[in-house]
């Protein structure tokens, strides 16, 4: 037989075989007629399996915004405005039931959902507007929170203070075990949360409320008015979509600490998994803590809660700074932090210039013995105030000179290199350090930017001493030098667009006078950088009442500046101790030995 033909029988007898056996056989064996098959049942139609729902998230465009949150709905709206751009769904909580509110984060971090609030009095179109914006397929309204959605949202009642079976009945999402939240800790157990299983945050005392019990009926409520709260019995069947939490937004933090701390925009932000740091006072550079959380998060964009976090220009640099992690003597990176619970500084200082003590205390020994001498003489005032007592060294940079040298300007600029060993070993010991003009015939602009290379450091500052500016015609110790405060203003505005540039630490910059007519139409000094602390040093000397005299008179019309002392040890009649030192009202901010 062909092999073709052989296959083909094969092939038949296989198809046939399953027949036979399935015939039906008579009594004696003999093989009867196959019974006619019954029906087949259909098939069943395999129920879709829903597609999860996600937010779309989307960081802000610019460096820095700032969430004014004049009222806490402004609050959720805006922080819902700036990182949701689509919402499929939403929680609404009722502005005035912090228990509510506490219970709406927990769902929202959980589902990645904004959290809006309503209530009386309250004008619910924003709202509304804003589920339309974010594209709302189904609204989570926990307590007794007043909105009556659109008919084509459904809506899901959460009892205020539900439990953790309660949540994730409601929203088929996950949940960590219950934490309760003192009064006055609801913004820091907000900021706290955190997905996949975000705690359940109910009210110290409070009791979690449990899931109802399913009613027979399984159905879901739609476009409920949604006042109350729901029934024990009501239907434990989510009514929401699939929800698949959105990826956080990357690269973004917020900040808050001025007092505008709104649950809903905390929780809002947590959704989108964005951190929120503690700023007081609304400076990002005003604390150690704050300056590292944010060296350490390294942001591209910053979202801030509340108006006096100020302009979004001046926060995007104050941000950049922090984020250097670069320190001050006395921690952060503000001169002279005033910002409510946290502590001020106030600094003292030798005074020369390094290998001459003809000059100043500061020259009169090395470098290491100087350091000592220093942090020596700051000492005693640590007893005397609760501010953080900074040592520091003010260096004579450039020197009055009685002769003209070889560029005419009766100055005399001492190389970097010779002082740096000095600025960089009071650097590292935590000490600040100010480097002193005395330009004699030449501009105090001019000289500092021969320094630009010490200035760049962090903890680098200027002075500028009127005294030893001199006219054309001028010589030292013939003529008590002056400078007018368009010349000052202009070093000021160099330093700092030089600060922020770099985005360096704040810096002193110290304006030295004993007389008022050294800085002429002192009156309009700019003390508007943000960059610059600005210290006016009073350098009077001899009897105490007449030290007390230049004191007073330089003070009066004074423009709002920080001010310095000096105590001279050969010049003051009796020279004053620490305790007398702070004595002087106000207080100096800056005392220098000379």
């Amino acid at each position: 037989m062909p092999m073709g033909r052989r296959a083909s029988v094969v092939v038949a007898l296989v198809a046939v075989l399953p027949v036979l056996a399935l015939a039906g056989c008579t009594d004696d064996g003999a093989v009867g007629p196959t019974p006619t098959p019954s029906t087949a049942a259909p098939t069943p139609t395999p129920t879709p399996t829903p597609t999860p729902v996600s937010a779309r998230l989307e960081a802000p465009p610019e460096p820095a915004t700032v969430l004014p949150g004049v009222t806490p709905q402004d609050a959720a709206l805006e922080a819902s405005r700036a990182v949701f751009a689509a919402a499929p769904v939403v929680v609404v909580a009722p502005v005035d039931d912090v228990a509510a509110q506490l219970t709406a984060a927990s769902a929202a971090v959980a589902l990645g959902a904004p959290v809006l609030v309503t209530g009386p009095g309250l004008d619910a179109a924003p709202v509304l507007a804003e589920l339309t914006r974010l594209g709302t397929q189904a609204v989570v309204v926990v307590g007794a929170a007043a909105l009556t959605p659109p008919d084509e949202l459904t809506a899901v009642l959460v009892a205020a203070g539900a439990g953790a079976d309660a949540l994730r009945a409601a929203t088929g999402m996950r949940f960590g075990a219950a934490t309760e939240v003192a009064a006055g800790q609801e913004a820091g157990a907000v900021r706290a949360l955190a997905g996949p299983r975000p705690a359940v945050l109910v009210v110290a005392g409070a009791v979690p409320v449990p899931a109802p019990s399913p009613s027979p009926s399984g159905s879901s409520t739609r476009s409920p008015s949604a006042s109350p709260p729901p029934s024990p019995t009501a239907s434990p069947q989510p009514a929401l979509p699939p929800v698949r939490p959105p990826a956080a937004v990357t690269g973004t933090v917020a900040l808050t600490g001025v007092g505008v701390d709104p649950l809903p925009a905390l929780a809002t932000l947590r959704a989108a998994g964005v951190p929120v740091l503690d700023t007081p006072g609304g400076d990002p550079r005003a604390t150690t803590p704050g300056v590292q959380a944010l060296a350490a998060a390294a942001p591209q964009r910053t979202i801030a809660l509340g108006a006096a976090f100020g302009p979004a220009d001046r926060l995007a640099r104050r941000v950049a700074t922090a984020s250097t992690g670069a320190l001050l003597g006395g921690g952060g990176q503000l001169v002279f932090p005033q910002v409510p619970g946290v502590p001020g500084k106030k600094y003292v200082a030798l005074y020369g210039t390094p290998g001459s003590s003809a000059l100043g205390v500061l020259g009169e020994q090395d470098v290491p013995a100087t350091l000592a001498r220093a942090d020596a003489t700051a000492a005693p005032y640590r007893s005397l105030t609760a501010d953080a007592v900074v040592p520091a060294v003010e260096i004579i940079a450039t020197i009055a000179s009685a002769g003209p040298g070889e560029d005419g300007n009766y100055s005399r600029e001492r190389p970097v290199e010779e002082l740096r060993p000095l600025v960089e070993a009071a650097g590292a010991a935590g000490m600040a350090v100010v480097l002193d003009l005395q330009p004699g015939r030449t501009d105090f602009l001019t000289q500092a930017q021969q320094y630009a290379d010490l200035l760049a450091l962090p903890y680098v500052g200027l002075a500028l001493d009127p005294e030893w500016r001199l006219a054309p015609d001028q010589v030292h110790l013939r003529q008590i030098g002056s400078v007018g405060v368009d010349e000052v203003n202009g070093v000021a505005t160099w330093l700092a667009d030089f600060t922020a540039q770099r985005a360096l630490p704040q810096k002193m910059l110290v304006l030295h006078q004993f007389a008022g007519r050294m800085i002429q139409e002192r009156a309009r000094l700019d003390t508007s950088r943000d960059e610059l602390a600005i210290v006016i040093h009073v350098d009077g000397q001899g009897s105490q009442p007449a030290k007390a005299g230049t004191w007073n008179a330089l003070r009066t019309d004074a423009p709002p500046v920080h001010w310095g002392w000096k105590n001279f040890y050969d010049e003051d009649v009796p020279m004053l101790d620490p305790t007398q030192t702070y004595q002087v009202q106000p207080v100096p901010d800056l005392v220098t030995y000379q």
